[in-house]
């Protein structure tokens, strides 16, 4: 497993979004978390093909913090079943990589 992961995970709203970004943050579970402008998604759930206006959170972390991140979300989250979903930074900046990693 990589030092450091990229974690996408869906919101209803932007008042969820931010709050769990600011969540994520304020505990130490992530250095940044982007709010992305909404998003389409279109999904099955309980075997209905849905169609919703979301907000993405891109999350940056470390490897070692993301069981707890996951935890803390899917706490947080509205929706039943959160998309908390890592993968892997093959690489960064020097510094950027730094700086998630005293941040967390």
């Amino acid at each position: 497993m990589p030092d450091f992961v990229a974690v996408f995970c869906t919101c209803r709203d932007q008042q969820e979004a931010l709050h769990l970004a600011n969540a994520v943050v304020e505990q130490r579970l992530a250095a940044c978390v982007n709010v992305l402008p909404p998003v389409q998604s279109v999904y099955r759930w309980k075997e209905e093909v849905q169609i919703e206006t979301e907000y993405l959170l891109l999350i940056k972390t470390t490897a070692a913090r993301f069981a707890p991140l996951r935890d803390a979300i899917t706490k947080l989250h509205s929706y039943e079943t959160p998309e908390v979903l890592a993968v892997p930074v093959a690489d960064g900046s020097d510094r950027y990589l730094a700086w998630i990693r005293e941040s967390v």
